[in-house]
């Protein structure tokens, strides 16, 4: 790697295909994608075993909330970051460190004595981690090249997709099979080797420590309150009943004032903290926009499939990981299609394809009965999880490929604090409408339920000569009681399929934009294709 290593600022070419130096570029660039998984890993993986993290730390359901929150808060904090780190520490220091403080900041939390260390130590773990994202999605480009970078690509097109829908379903074996400190401890061995691989084998690059004596320190500090009490406002609104709470309205404000000084010092000022202008290109605008809802669809969905499996049909983790792994599968299926795609026609058209395939398996689940199993769920699963993957692989290319070199770390930062932020929104808006969606079926149903009709005499009386039959003390009661309870069963499967209607209509939206983004010159066959 000497040859890379010795590169100038600005000088550097990708190695050539087929050499040494070009197999240890990616056994260091797949040690990055490594990092990455890691760290979107983390958020589902600890998700699933909540309850016995609560017991491990004697804490309340309201205060084992922060163990997710105070992550979430740090992480979308330290990834807008990243750009600016990057310049001053290069990729390869930056990485390393993150990585490094990630899974030193694991084993913390592995060993967290109670619920306030936990918390400290998973701010520490979201805000040191966060920078693995960014700035492997950077060196896609900056290390191979954006005409020759498709494979890699791929590759953390996949990792993006495929963490979340597998975090729950690990979390939950984990735990059952080993102990919630485990869900910390998997990330030391596969962070001790992502550090020391990207170390070694990706390219030396000057540092600029500079940038850091000059940071914006008011800009800095807008920016950490506007992103965590955003992050903090859209994760307790639904629950808090948004304007309705004082104490969330406090925050509100905060956010409101923190975000005018934020943009205000970022647009003026000649070195921000952020870099706010790469919005002006177009493809990458219309691309985070598209980010924005693929990130919706992809959080929203693992989020609201469980729920209806667990709620509805009283799945147990092991048989919602079944369902579940089927957009895994179809993922792992897509994604090398897609990139093969991309290099031989036009990547509007990979997109337009990936958000409709979206769209449909989104639009199928709007089907949903309270008997639906594993046969109903299976081609709904398959389909969203093909157009996922066929939705982030080309919209990443598009947003990123055109951009200059230079402008890439802080860009990257920028795109995934959209795709996470349309997370977030996209799941306290869910959470919203599902409350909202549950009340109007009940009102619905029970309106209808008039126990002077045929249909509601025949239910009472055939539920009572059941119950009677079984020695029931009060029949009559507890027949009443069933129908309730049928009447919430029916309201909550008809919620369901309202929540994915909507993010289905969601994802055909995004196919009016695709006509704004232009296609990348350099997309096509690469140079050595002949």
């Amino acid at each position: 790697m000497s040859a890379i290593a010795a590169a100038p600022p600005g000088a550097y070419t990708p190695p050539a295909k087929g050499s040494r130096e070009s197999l240890l570029l990616n056994i260091g660039f797949f040690a990055m994608v490594i990092g990455m998984f890691m760290a979107i890993l983390d958020i589902q993986i600890v998700a699933s075993s909540i309850a016995q993290i609560q017991a491990g730390v004697s804490a309340s359901a309201e205060e084992v909330a922060w163990i997710q929150t105070s992550y979430l808060i740090a992480e979308v904090i330290g990834i807008p970051l990243s750009g600016l780190l990057n310049r001053a520490l290069s990729m390869r220091r930056l990485f390393v460190f993150s990585a490094a403080g990630f899974t030193a900041a694991s084993v913390l939390c592995a060993f967290a004595w109670d619920l306030n260390s936990l918390v400290v130590f998973r701010c520490i773990q979201g805000f040191v981690g966060a920078a693995m994202i960014p700035t492997t999605m950077a060196a896609a480009f900056t290390l191979f090249g954006p005409n020759r970078s498709m494979f890699q690509q791929v590759a953390i097109g996949m990792v993006a997709t495929l963490a979340p829908s597998i975090g729950p379903t690990l979390g939950g074996w984990i735990t059952e099979n080993m102990s919630w400190h485990w869900l910390f401890l998997v990330n030391v061995i596969p962070g001790i080797v992502a550090s020391v691989l990207v170390w070694n084998l990706t390219p030396k690059q000057p540092t600029q420590l500079n940038l850091i004596r000059n940071i914006d320190i008011i800009g800095l500090a807008a920016m950490a309150l506007f992103l965590g009490s955003f992050e903090y406002v859209f994760e307790e609104g639904p629950a808090a009943g948004w304007f309705e709470d004082e104490h969330l309205m406090i925050w509100m404000f905060l956010c409101t004032l923190a975000g005018i000084i934020f943009f205000w010092r970022a647009l003026r000022r000649a070195n921000p903290v952020v870099d706010l202008n790469v919005f002006r290109d177009r493809n990458f605008a219309v691309g985070s926009l598209v980010a924005t809802i693929v990130g919706f669809g992809l959080f929203g969905s693992v989020y609201l499939t469980p729920l209806f499996l667990g709620s509805v049909r009283s799945y147990n983790a092991e048989q919602i990981g079944h369902i579940m792994s089927i957009g895994g599968i179809a993922m792992f299926l897509a994604g090398p299609v897609s990139g093969a795609l991309i290099r031989r026609i036009d990547p509007r058209f990979v997109l337009m394809a990936g958000l409709s395939l979206a769209a449909i398996g989104l639009y199928w689940n709007s089907s949903l009965t309270a008997d639906s199993s594993f046969e109903e769920l299976f081609w709904p699963q398959f389909l969203r999880g093909a157009g996922l993957i066929m939705s982030m692989v080309p919209c990443n290319y598009m947003a990123l490929g055109t951009l200059p070199p230079h402008k890439l770390p802080n860009a990257t930062g920028l795109f995934t604090v959209c795709r996470n932020l349309g997370g977030a929104v996209g799941l306290a808006a869910l959470n919203t409408l599902r409350l909202n969606y549950t009340n109007l079926h009940n009102q619905e149903i029970s309106a209808g339920l008039d126990p002077a009709r045929p249909e509601v005499q025949a239910f009472l009386m055939q539920a009572e000569e059941s119950l009677r039959a079984a020695g029931a003390s009060d029949p009559s009661a507890a027949a009443i009681g069933q129908l309730v309870r049928r009447m919430q069963l029916e309201s909550s499967v008809m919620t369901f399929n309202n929540l994915f209607l909507v993010m289905a209509i969601c994802f055909a939206l995004m196919l009016v934009m695709t006509p704004f983004l232009r296609r990348p010159a350099m997309a096509g066959p690469p140079p050595d294709a002949h």
